[in-house]
């Protein structure tokens, strides 16, 4: 029975040597952790030598440092993998390379200039001995053999995974990882964590499915006996159903369930007292005389938020609408705008109409916000002041037609703000 700073045998002659935090309760101010987290790290064992893969957050260094020592001698260490630098990785690394300065460091090739901005100066990353690698560079052990695969935007432009080959581990950085302390360490003696995978997949990996499904690609042929992340349990019972899990929710499902051949628009609004409302049927109709868009309509005060990312996630326009209350936007606007940061929205086309009373600041407002988010916005924004007249509604449908035409063809529609012709 191992003590309880001891390392923890994997395989025989691979370690998890990383540590435990189980009292936070926030990552990087966007998750909730419930159950805390890991900050998982290895050392690997071969005939000519030792590799520590990984690292900890600065704070957890002592349990880090005193774990690998029960395992092996700063002397022996002739390989540092850091899969990923992000501090809560990278923390205890230049305390590593001062205490095994024969060691060499490999990182990807994207990782030099993180490597600089992250250490101290003190640390200085070009006093650091590294070398760079990319998909197929191995390191050899003697008896291990370490191949690495790059797996950029995972959740940073410098990840990467590293492959022990004679034992089939997969050392996945942030991949296939979650916020979950469980000091039982292993997938098949911990509890229920299910929550926990999916949560960590929505918030750190959603927004980069594409470089998901081509992480995939690299992975899934492997033999693959056991992965270890850098958060959350090893996963060495039934590993694949991790990276099924990883497939599944990186596919567009909902496009697949949907006729999904026309380009979509959606319209989301909240309305005080109809008239912006009015305004958003009015486009919709305007939409829809253009048979090549397939368009939607919904009324945030009728709804909750979190549904409605998967929505976004496969549309193609995203149009939304607000009254101005003091000043500004109203707030479940905000929310859903705010719920974006979690999914790609790379070639999407947004657009912002409102009515309002005084000011009418809403609607810019929402399309810097939109332009913040990377999404086009060709159509000006549409504003209206109090209740629409007839041809003002008529203005809406053009509008509509003006998006329509944007999204399908690319054009850029006129500029239409009642606000300014008084």
């Amino acid at each position: 029975m191992n003590a309880v700073n001891d390392a923890v045998e994997i395989l025989p002659d691979v370690h998890w040597i990383g540590a435990f935090d189980p009292t936070l309760r926030s990552f990087d101010i966007i998750l909730r952790t419930a159950n805390g987290t890991t900050y998982n790290a290895y050392l690997v064992r071969g005939s000519d030598g030792v590799a520590v893969i990984d690292t900890v957050k600065a704070e957890f260094a002592d349990e880090f440092f005193t774990r690998l020592e029960s395992v092996a001698d700063y002397a022996e260490i002739r390989v540092i993998v850091l899969n990923h630098l992000e501090p809560d990785h990278s923390g205890a690394l230049p305390e590593l390379m001062r205490r095994a300065p024969q060691a060499r460091l490999y990182i990807s090739n994207r990782a030099p200039a993180m490597l600089k901005a992250l250490l101290k100066p003190a640390d200085d990353a070009q006093t650091l001995e590294y070398q760079t690698v990319a998909t197929g560079d191995t390191v050899s052990l003697g008896s291990r053999t370490l191949r690495f695969l790059h797996t950029p935007f995972l959740h940073w432009p410098d990840t990467q995974c590293t492959y022990l080959v004679e034992d089939a581990i997969l050392f996945s950085g942030d991949v296939f990882g979650c916020h979950h302390c469980d000091r039982r360490l292993f997938n098949d003696r911990c509890g229920d964590f299910r929550f926990a995978f999916d949560y960590y997949y929505a918030h750190i990996m959603r927004p980069f499915k594409t470089h998901v499904m081509s992480a995939l690609a690299l992975i899934e042929p492997l033999p693959l006996k056991l992965i270890a992340p850098t958060h959350g349990p090893i996963l060495r019972d039934r590993p694949r159903r991790a990276l099924a899990r990883y497939r599944e929710l990186s596919s567009d499902s909902l496009a697949e369930r949907i006729d999904n051949a026309a380009p979509s628009l959606i319209i989301f609004y909240m309305s005080c007292y109809g008239n912006t409302a009015q305004m958003a049927e009015a486009i919709q109709i305007g939409v829809e005389e253009n048979s090549n868009v397939q368009v939607s309509l919904y009324d945030l005060e009728g709804g909750e938020i979190a549904p409605f990312v998967d929505l976004i996630e496969t549309a193609n326009a995203l149009v939304f609408g607000s009254p101005t209350i003091n000043g500004d936007a109203v707030k479940p606007i905000w929310d859903l705008l705010s719920s974006l940061a979690v999914i790609d929205l790379k070639g999407k086309l947004g657009a912002a109409f409102g009515s309002y009373g005084w000011t009418g600041e809403a609607v810019r407002m929402i399309e810097d916000r939109l332009r913040g988010l990377k999404l086009r916005v060709p159509v000006a924004g549409l504003r209206i002041k109090l209740t629409p007249t007839e041809a003002e509604l008529l203005a809406c449908q053009e509008f509509g037609r003006a998006l329509a035409a944007a999204l399908v063809n690319g054009e850029r529609g006129r500029v239409i703000d009642f606000a300014d012709l008084g």
